[in-house]
């Protein structure tokens, strides 16, 4: 039952997006709503916290971190070094070399899940690949990374491993994995674009 109910709070959005987006845009969708659901099905999408705290520490070059809530939730509180692309704008021809790439590893976040995999739903409809969602959000995030709750003794090692992990993860952030101050970077501003590898021509011809 839990999991026809998890199951319909993706399928029921995606509806939504595929109905409100008109079909004439001048970027052809290169899945079909069949085909998308396939991959909702199998939830492949999300990523959990705990990959992103180590990609944060180990500051891995590939990681991209995507807030998609508004401009003003982005200001009060963020992840560290995310760049914010509102879902309203998530079409924006601007944004498209960000979201439209195959080197970094773009990870979508809102305060739940659902703002992100809608966000992830439109591009990888699009065909763009190397999106991912943040599992649970900033809520989970808050609850996993920064506060997570301590096992019982009697708990199995590896529920006990996981919590240190955790615990030393949110030590190691030192508490700004979540943002608070205002973000320092303007809003016209942008972080480098790593551009899409082009495919090689093919040599030769008949």
């Amino acid at each position: 039952m839990k999991a026809r109910l998890v199951l319909a709070t993706l399928i029921i959005p995606m509806g939504l997006i595929i109905a409100a987006v008109p079909e004439n845009t001048t970027r052809p969708y290169k899945l079909t709503a069949e085909e998308l659901l396939e991959e909702v099905k199998t939830g492949t999408q999300f990523i959990y916290p705990d990959q992103v705290a180590d990609m944060i520490i180990q500051k891995d070059p590939t990681l991209q971190i995507i807030d998609v809530r508004s401009a003003d939730e982005y200001d009060k509180f963020s992840l560290p070094n995310s760049i914010n692309i509102p879902l309203v704008n998530i079409l924006n021809p601007d944004w498209e070399d960000y979201l439209d790439q195959d080197i970094k590893f773009n990870v979508f976040y809102s305060n739940g899940t659902k703002d992100a995999n809608e966000a992830w739903m439109i591009t990888r409809q699009l065909g763009f690949e190397n999106n991912y969602v943040l599992q649970g959000g900033l809520n989970y995030w808050v609850e996993t990374i920064m506060n997570p709750e301590a096992p019982k003794s009697t708990s199995p090692n590896d529920e006990i491993l996981k919590y240190n992990l955790r615990k030393g993860a949110g030590m190691a952030l030192g508490g700004a994995a979540v943002n608070t101050q205002p973000s320092t970077m303007a809003k016209s501003s942008k972080p480098p674009i790593t551009k899409r590898k082009k495919k090689k021509k093919v040599q030769g011809g008949c």
